[in-house]
């Protein structure tokens, strides 16, 4: 830009320096000019030239375009001088206010989606949506993909169950090899344990821990973590009880893997003469019941309401389907006391266990004169896991429930309990457990659908003494982001839920506290390939 003032000052000319022409000139009349006259004429090119500068910077940026640089200015400024904005600006607010609506209107039944993102556009370009049209495309395409992706988390969580309660092609391998060598080989049929050692089966100096199972692998990781974490090992009296079909493979197990300098005693259902069905009338009748076959073993998606549903909520209810909550096996905790009638105090274990630290010092509890030395569940950190309550496992709107409970009752775990057996026997907790099992049954299973947990936390309610949560961490077999620094520092850690470690959908992060323990190098574990 340039400024040039005439030698006899009778013009001002500004011009642009790229070759474009004048772009403003000043002509002077030839008369005598005062100094207010230049003070003034000063004051406006103060003025102007800045907006001269603008000018001149559009033209010079814009040039590339074919349009003046006035025009191009103007088309910037004007709106906005005449107090209106940009045509795009205002377009989407209108499709904001569109979009507020469709918000609250339902998608037309007769609608047609585009299949894909694709198609969208095409029909786009081709002018067939109007704005509201469009909207509703959109809110159309948005709550069939939820619904999709909703189906397809159910369709997952089955497909988990399915495998949760399936036996993997390793173990049943496992349990088949040594059913086998029981009846070929006499050292898997040595007693167990040696008959100058059956005395200390009853010794109450001794920690007995008590093992319900027919997973001969998983029992093994239980014993051999206990065995390994004890201060004194040779204190520990285990008793494993499984049913009539594995006890011959469970058998051969720990007879050919002894736990020395630990003691071990495997007995199967069938030995015990007073464990029959006349006089545990409840277990035939849970087990004859159609309505529980159909429960547990029903295609559980079939007529259920999944949009009413959560996906957490219907996991849960996945988890109390398990084919185990109806077997012999899981109800048999009930009978402690009378299973072992010379014993006063044992450590019930899950087999979905590992125990980490020296459990020796839970025989030292002072249980208060309760029965259950439980951890509860219902303060912590982690509210899945640590935030139940009565009300999760028992339906509250049955007026029986509603009057004898009450919600806010912390629930415990069971898992890893030290009993008091002296104290149970002078109780009724048994009765207790027997009578609500039937009410449930009478009701047409509407008390609760959650496995044998609710009937006991009914039939414990008053003798429950609370241990430190350090003890037991729970929900390895449901929490995928469980913090990996505190399962390090728990006694025992409890896989409860579907990912159990033996199985392939196990969390691999988790797995390693629990296969740590497996024994890779015997025979019969490699020849089934466990967990390859």
């Amino acid at each position: 830009m340039q400024l040039h003032i005439s030698h006899s000052l009778t013009s001002i000319t500004i011009s642009s320096n790229n070759g474009f022409t004048d772009l403003m000139k000043i002509k002077i009349a030839a008369r005598h000019i005062s100094y207010r006259t230049i003070f003034h004429t000063v004051l406006i090119l103060a003025f102007l030239l800045p907006f001269v500068f603008i000018l001149t910077a559009v033209v010079t940026l814009e040039g590339v375009n074919k349009c003046s640089s006035i025009d191009c200015l103007g088309r910037r400024l004007g709106p906005k001088l005449l107090g209106r904005g940009d045509d795009s600006e205002r377009y989407l607010a209108d499709f904001y206010t569109i979009l507020d609506q469709v918000h609250y209107e339902e998608v037309p039944d007769d609608l047609k989606l585009p299949d894909n993102f694709e198609q969208l556009v095409s029909e786009m370009k081709n002018g067939k949506y109007n704005a509201k049209k469009f909207a509703f495309i959109l809110k159309g395409m948005m709550e069939r993909s939820e619904r999709e992706i909703r189906e397809s988390k159910f369709q997952e969580l089955m497909n988990k169950h399915f495998a949760a309660t399936s036996i993997p092609k390793g173990i049943h391998c496992l349990s088949l090899r040594l059913t086998d060598e029981y009846s070929s080989n006499a050292h898997a049929r040595k007693q167990l344990p040696s008959p100058e050692l059956l005395p200390l089966l009853s010794d109450n100096s001794y920690h007995h821990f008590v093992l319900f199972t027919d997973n001969i692998l998983a029992a093994s990781v239980v014993v051999s973590s206990a065995v390994q974490s004890s201060l004194r090992p040779e204190k520990i009296v285990f008793h494993v009880i499984t049913d009539k079909k594995t006890y011959a493979g469970m058998h051969s197990w720990f007879a050919l893997n002894p736990i020395s300098p630990s003691i071990i005693e495997v007995k199967g259902v069938h030995q015990f003469d007073w464990l029959t069905r006349d006089n545990v009338p409840v277990l035939e009748a849970v087990e004859n019941h159609d309505g529980v076959r159909n429960y547990y073993h029903g295609y559980h998606v079939a007529g259920a309401n999944l949009s009413a549903t959560s996906p957490r909520l219907f996991y849960s209810k996945l988890q109390a389907r398990s084919p185990k909550y109806i077997s012999l096996l899981n109800h048999l905790r009930i009978y402690l006391p009378e299973l072992f009638p010379n014993l006063d105090k044992v450590v019930f274990l899950d087999d979905d266990i590992v125990i980490q630290r020296d459990l020796s010092p839970l025989w030292d509890i002072d249980l208060d004169g309760k029965v259950n030395g439980a951890v509860e569940t219902c303060e912590g950190e982690d509210s899945w896991v640590m935030g139940k309550r009565f009300k999760i496992y028992l339906n509250f709107s049955h007026p029986l429930i509603a009057k004898s409970l009450d919600p806010e009752e912390c629930a415990w775990a069971f898992g890893m309990n030290i009993f008091d057996l002296q104290a149970w026997r002078k109780t009724n907790i048994r009765e207790t457990y027997h009578s609500w099992l039937k009410e449930n049954l009478k009701s047409n299973l509407t008390l609760w659908k959650l496995g044998t947990l609710p009937p006991a936390l009914i039939a414990f309610r008053g003798y429950v003494h609370p241990i430190d949560p350090s003890w037991h961490m729970l929900g390895l077999g449901y929490q995928n982001n469980t913090s990996i620094e505190n399962v390090k520092k728990a006694a025992v850690i409890h896989y409860n839920g579907q990912s159990k470690p033996w199985l392939e959908i196990g969390y691999p992060h988790l797995r390693p506290f629990w296969s740590k323990y497996v024994n890779y190098s015997n025979e019969f574990v490699k020849s089934c390939h466990i967990l390859e």
